[in-house]
């Protein structure tokens, strides 16, 4: 038997995933390491990388943490609603 998911706690799990990775994010381009680990990643995948990290932002840094836990919250709510629709 399939146990039910909570919408809300799955939304917050997930929101809180999201939010925290784009923390880590904007942590990475404060310190002035996002470009270096960009490359990094690019040269693992034998790319070469078209992106350039702009300059730190406050404004902008909060808002995509916002914006991602919102996102993330309504994924995972709406995913919890599906899989226990279809799990019933």
């Amino acid at each position: 038997m399939v146990n039910e998911l909570s919408p809300k706690k799955t939304g917050l799990a997930l929101g809180a995933f999201f939010g925290l990775w784009h923390l880590a994010w904007s942590l990475l381009i404060a310190i002035g390491f996002a470009e270096a680990l960009l490359n990094f990643i690019y040269r693992l995948h034998s790319l070469n990388n078209p992106y350039q990290v702009g300059s730190f932002s406050l404004t902008r840094s909060v808002a995509l943490i916002v914006v991602t836990s919102l996102v993330g919250f309504v994924f995972g709510f709406f995913f919890s609603k599906v899989w226990n629709a279809v799990h019933k």
